[in-house]
């Protein structure tokens, strides 16, 4: 992946920019730029990023980030010089990558990778992160072939990624690939890859599947985590499978107060707004007797559709 663009060319009839910008009209939080009268260089706007970001003046730095592209000179690996440690790269590739800049998050890795600033499989997250949930599976796999460039393989966190964004859609096809690549690198899946395998399975409407990885983890002594019952849960109440989904979630009753609380919880608000009640009132009243904490709307629900009928099936 090419990390440094061309440089536009300027049309001869454009407007020149003045070379020099001092840099303590952004430190006093100026908004606008004077207009140069000659046209900047990469090397100008690299000084002064540099004079910004070594001041701390974090904001400057944006503004002229920005200003620059808007100028057709692009960032280059002097761009970022002023970060002298290895957190400070790595809180610059975070911060970037939530700014949706990727590109310049790449010049800021390899400019550590080549300076020696101690990039690690874990500085490429963020990366991934953001290309994977944009579904740009393409460009995130090319960056796993940078990062192995760099003799820093993907671990089962970077694979994740893939297998979040991929069973979210439903792609179990693709999925079960990155799996195998898992596989061959001698990866052990973890809470995450079931999660999402869990996710993937429900999403292609394989109930069925799901329920079978879920005994997988527990064979494995994988810890399950809520949100991995809360897929099956859904999934069940969408196809309709209402008594199954009161069964599955009671086959799991009193084994974890939270995990109770928010399958329960949230079983009973789905199974009500399909009004569901009579299958909503058998979870309510296993939630009461618990002594469960409920929302202010199941709570109302259970005082008027449970407590009441039993207060008066008892008299």
């Amino acid at each position: 992946m090419s990390l440094l663009r061309k440089l536009l060319k300027q049309p001869t009839n454009s407007i020149f920019i003045p070379q020099s910008v001092s840099v303590r009209s952004f430190s006093a939080g100026k908004s606008d730029i004077d207009t140069p009268r000659r046209r900047p260089t990469t090397t100008h706007y690299d000084n002064l990023v540099y004079a910004a970001g070594s001041s701390g003046d974090f904001d400057a730095v944006r503004r002229l980030l920005n200003k620059r592209i808007t100028d057709a000179c692009f960032n280059t690996k002097d761009t970022f010089k002023f970060l002298a440690n290895t957190a400070s790269y790595s809180s610059a590739v975070a911060r970037l990558c939530r700014l949706g800049r990727i590109e310049d998050a790449l010049i800021v890795v390899d400019d550590m990778t080549s300076g020696g600033f101690g990039a690690t499989t874990s500085t490429f997250y963020p990366i991934l992160s953001v290309l994977t949930k944009k579904d740009k599976i393409e460009e995130a796999w090319r960056v796993v072939d940078l990062m192995r460039s760099h003799a820093l393989p993907p671990d089962v966190t970077a694979y994740n990624y893939f297998l979040t964004s991929l069973c979210y859609d439903g792609d179990v096809v693709n999925a079960s690939k990155v799996m195998r690549k898992m596989e061959e690198e001698g990866l052990s899946p973890d809470t995450r890859t079931y999660d999402a395998l869990v996710l993937g399975a429900c999403r292609a409407g394989k109930v069925e599947a799901a329920m079978v990885i879920l005994r997988r983890m527990e064979d494995d002594g994988v810890a399950i985590l809520y949100a991995t019952h809360a897929h099956v849960i859904a999934e069940m109440v969408s196809r309709g499978y209402y008594a199954q989904a009161v069964k599955f979630v009671m086959a799991y009753v009193g084994k974890d107060e939270r995990l109770d609380t928010e399958s329960m919880g949230g079983l009973a608000s789905k199974l009500i707004k399909r009004k569901r009640f009579e299958e909503a009132k058998m979870v309510l009243k296993e939630m009461g007797m618990r002594g469960l904490r409920m929302g202010s709307q199941l709570s109302d629900f259970y005082e008027k559709q449970v407590r009441n009928s039993s207060d008066i099936a008892d008299d």
